[in-house]
């Protein structure tokens, strides 16, 4: 039994990896903001978006393995480079924002534990991740990413601690509630930003790529595989997003049962945040020191997963997007192009803690800059993985095809109806 569980998990990659890197310090304060602000309203978005995620994931992971090559890579081959310029720019934009906030967030959350000073903390945060990444190889580097992931169960376990109303939470998880207006419109789409959110996209694709290589099956951009191993991709990426979208679940029902029921509907702080754990820790001495701690060591934990992948997936567009050798596997010296952007991006999400940005404020609005990039590219990405042309016999079938049109049609819409509402048209 333990045999067949570990070579199940050794099998996990990249799906992994990219599932909990979603729940970021960005996912983390949005879906406590979402549970705190409208309560269980929203607890619906989880199972209703699963699918979608698991759909343009899996086209982003098969465009990656089939074609041997990245997002970016397809759409400079395919499409035209003023787009791809465009995907560019957004790409940076959105990433270097989260990935400020997200340091930021682990540098508020260490305050809660030691009493440092802000900035030198997130210096701090910003190096190590920079070394990891530069320096440890991508073997050793995906293990350890794959092993940072236990931090999501932090919220599932304060779940089934705290006492909830079970029969109108899975009544609010199957039943969609909407209110038109700019508050819960604006938080519906930081919730899509955050979950479907174009850094993934890139970044499983890449993964994908690096995989294969470090196995052999790709060679000189080409790749040999066959149905059993899209399966294993496929396995791969439904594990992922099943793991992403429970722990987004937990999260809004704890905070929705912790926070908004007792009044406390806006999250200021990182300590606003962490006192949502805190009946997971209440029968023990100082329950609200080690809530911080738990809170504290996830946020740092899933930041030191997902500032990489943000800022490796930036590397990735740029690299392809110009011709430069890529990939973690990379010395430095042979991949400078590709560390510089991984190393610009992290430097000037660093650059808005030193300016004054609060970082949970920003880690909300990141959310929507995610949700507003991501229309786009899922179009892209929905068109790159159904043409034959590309994909081959691995092209995405009906089901595919719907769900990612049916992503972009409901974000485009959700996006177009908050403009309106904030216009007071609707």
């Amino acid at each position: 039994m333990f045999e067949r569980l570990r070579s199940f998990f050794q099998m996990l990659g990249p799906g992994l990896i990219t599932g909990a890197a979603d729940d970021d310090p960005s996912g983390i304060a949005t879906y406590a903001q979402t549970g705190a602000q409208f309560g269980y309203n929203q607890l619906w978005t989880a199972l209703f978006m699963l699918p979608f995620m698991i759909a343009v994931q899996d086209a982003c992971a098969r465009i990656g393995a089939v074609t041997g090559k990245g997002i970016a890579a397809n759409i400079r081959r395919f499409y035209s480079c003023k787009l791809l310029y465009i995907v560019c720019a957004c790409v940076l934009i959105a990433n270097t924002i989260n990935i400020g906030a997200d340091i930021g967030a682990m540098a508020a959350s260490t305050q809660l534990l030691l009493p440092l000073p802000f900035l030198e903390l997130a210096c701090g945060f910003a190096i190590f991740m920079l070394l990891l990444e530069i320096i440890l190889s991508y073997k050793v580097y995906a293990r350890i990413l794959k092993w940072l992931s236990v931090f999501l169960l932090a919220y599932p376990l304060t779940v089934f601690i705290v006492s909830q109303p079970w029969h109108y939470l899975l009544l609010s998880t199957f039943i969609p509630h909407i209110e038109f207006n700019v508050p819960f419109l604006f938080i519906i789409i930081g919730v899509f930003g955050t979950t479907i959110s174009p850094y993934m996209f890139f970044w499983q694709a890449s993964q994908e790529v690096e995989e294969e290589k470090k196995s052999g099956i790709s060679r000189y951009g080409k790749s040999k595989i066959s149905k059993k191993y899209i399966g294993h991709i496929r396995l791969d990426t439904v594990v992922g997003m099943l793991f992403s979208e429970a722990a987004t679940w937990a999260i809004i029902v704890t905070a929705a049962t912790v926070l908004h029921q007792h009044g406390v509907t806006t999250i200021s702080t990182a300590a606003d945040a962490a006192r949502a754990l805190e009946p997971l820790v209440s029968s023990f001495p100082n329950a609200g020191f080690l809530a911080k701690l738990i809170f504290s060591g996830g946020v740092i934990g899933l930041g030191l997963l997902s500032v990489p992948v943000l800022a490796g997936s930036t590397g990735y567009v740029f690299a392809e997007s110009f011709h430069w050798h890529e990939g973690l596997s990379l010395h430095f010296r042979n991949g400078k192009g590709f560390y510089g952007i991984i190393i610009f991006s992290t430097l000037v999400g660093l650059l808005m803690n030193v300016i004054g940005i609060d970082p949970i404020k920003a880690l909300v609005y990141t959310a929507v800059i995610n949700g507003i990039v991501a229309v786009p590219l899922i179009f892209l990405v929905g068109k790159i993985a159904a043409s034959k042309k590309i994909m081959g016999r691995y092209k995405s079938g009906l089901l595919s095809n719907m769900l990612i049109a049916i992503t972009f049609i409901v974000l485009a819409c959700s996006i177009l109806l908050l403009l309106l509402s904030s216009l007071h048209i609707v």
